[in-house]
């Protein structure tokens, strides 16, 4: 049976993709599913036992099952903060979408049941001068989830998203509402407003949580069942 594949984007970097996509993948696993996370690239790395690694791909490494290599979930660690191009040419690297999308196939091919794949900042972020991460996206050819971080201007980022997603031919599979401040004027109406335009099913709201969350206690505030349910 062939993996469900899911690509994770965000309306902006920062928005919660990686802890929305840990919990989903422990969602999956209580669905009786094997789950794989994996972010193809990623900056912002530290160094640790002889190599880069980055703490959001170490999250989805640990939610993952069984427990993958590292090198399986990031094939590309970049150490620089900074935008995954800029970041790769200052290393020297250079990324391509086949190669890319060639290591993500590989791991779903690996008997895992539900495969995620999370992108790296938003949607139409560079990967090198003619390239963005919307075209590995569109070349891998998954279902999209889009993690919306509610906060002012959220509707237009949205819908900016979820239409260059339609025009990218990919099905928007899902979003999930992250709260990014702990009161949001009018959040409810936002939410509304996003549910009437987005074409795509909430999986849920998660609310603002100053110190951060589990992605244990994250998955109580979604409902996956539409992705990961009996076929």
């Amino acid at each position: 049976m062939r993996p469900r594949c899911y690509f994770v984007a965000g309306t902006d970097t920062g928005v919660g993709k990686t802890q929305v996509s840990a919990a989903l993948l422990l969602a999956a696993q209580a669905h009786g599913l094997r789950s794989l996370g994996l972010k193809p690239v990623a900056a912002g790395c530290v160094r640790a036992g002889g190599r880069l690694v980055n703490e959001d791909a170490l999250l989805l490494q640990r939610c993952s099952s069984p427990v993958p290599d590292y090198a399986a979930v990031n094939p590309v660690a970049l150490e620089p903060a900074i935008a995954p191009h800029i970041a790769a040419e200052r290393a020297g690297i250079a990324l391509h979408v086949a190669t890319l999308a060639g290591h993500v196939r590989a791991q779903a091919a690996g008997g895992a049941e539900v495969v995620l794949v999370e992108g790296a900042g938003g949607w139409l972020v560079p990967l090198n001068e003619t390239d963005t991460m919307a075209d590995l996206a569109a070349t891998l050819a998954y279902p999209v989830i889009l993690v919306v971080g509610m906060r002012l201007g959220c509707i237009n980022h949205a819908l900016l998203a979820a239409a260059a997603i339609r025009a990218a031919g990919l099905e928007l599979a899902g979003w999930v509402a992250n709260c990014m401040v702990p009161e949001m004027d009018a959040l409810e109406d936002n939410l509304r407003t996003l549910e009437s335009r987005l074409p795509a099913l909430r999986l849920g709201t998660v609310p603002f949580f100053a110190g951060g969350c589990t992605p244990g206690t994250l998955n109580t505030w979604l409902d996956a069942t539409s992705l990961f349910g009996s076929r």
